[in-house]
């Protein structure tokens, strides 16, 4: 498996394939470490451990490290991890420092929410176009933004540069969208409508479905229930001695 140097500039002629294979689950946790990474460099920390940014990002410290090696980055024997460079180097990795442009279909109460969120700008992100078929929602300010129509995204997807669409719209219209997207040259999507879309072999796509995520959820609860229903169970489940060895939040 490739990697990156520690210390080396990320995406450096010199050394090592400047682009590391990371496995899906890696790739998955490494917002999580940036996250807790940005709030560390907010305090004014310089450096931290190994379990320390474990804690911070709800994982246990072999896990980050073993992932944090994929990158090049092993830290330093009683300093721990350069804030600032292992920023730099999730960040290279995570293409964030790119300013990537997204367009947002569908502008209905999900759609206005997300066209809204401050956050996608801190993260690297520009939401530069929204998009709707609603005659009465087709020319509405967003966020500073006009909403276009559908028919208006091949061109502008072209003038902008977009090369990842979010789809918010009702679950009957989101294939339809994302074959737009496609036909448009968008290679990444994220979709919040619930189902399967088919796209190309070269076009990415990630699912948020909340209902799957409050359904995960209710199985965790039926599950204690189930265990403080057994003799000894309540006793059993509190005691510290019991606790999972390694209990992460259900997604990372």
């Amino acid at each position: 498996m490739s990697q990156q140097r520690h210390g080396s500039t990320p995406g450096e002629a010199g050394g090592v394939p400047a682009f590391p294979d990371l496995p899906e689950a890696t790739i998955a946790r490494l917002p999580e470490y940036l996250r807790a990474l940005h709030h560390l460099a907010e305090t004014g920390a310089e450096t931290v451990s190994s379990e320390g940014l474990a804690a911070a990002a709800g994982v246990n410290s072999a896990k980050l490290r073993k992932d944090l090696s994929h990158l090049g980055s092993y830290g330093t024997r009683g300093v721990g991890y350069d804030v600032s460079l292992l920023v730099a180097q999730i960040e290279y990795i995570l293409g964030l420092d790119e300013n990537r442009a997204v367009c947002l279909v569908g502008v209905g109460n999900l759609g206005h929410a997300l066209a809204g969120y401050a956050g996608f700008a801190s993260r690297g992100f520009r939401v530069v176009a929204l998009f709707d078929t609603d005659p009465k929602k087709v020319g509405e300010q967003i966020n500073g933004l006009t909403v276009r129509h559908l028919d208006d995204l091949e061109r502008i997807a072209a003038e902008e540069s977009i090369a990842i669409g979010v789809i918010a719209t009702p679950p009957g219209t989101a294939q339809t969208v994302a074959d737009a997207l496609v036909a448009a040259g968008v290679t990444s999507i994220l979709n919040f409508a619930p189902g399967v879309l088919s796209v190309p072999s070269n076009v990415d796509v990630r699912k948020v479905d909340l209902a799957i995520e409050l359904q995960i959820l209710s199985f965790h609860e039926h599950r204690k229930a189930s265990l403080t229903a057994l003799p000894g169970g309540r006793a059993a489940a509190a005691s510290p001695d019991k606790q999972p060895e390694d209990q992460e939040a259900v997604g990372s």
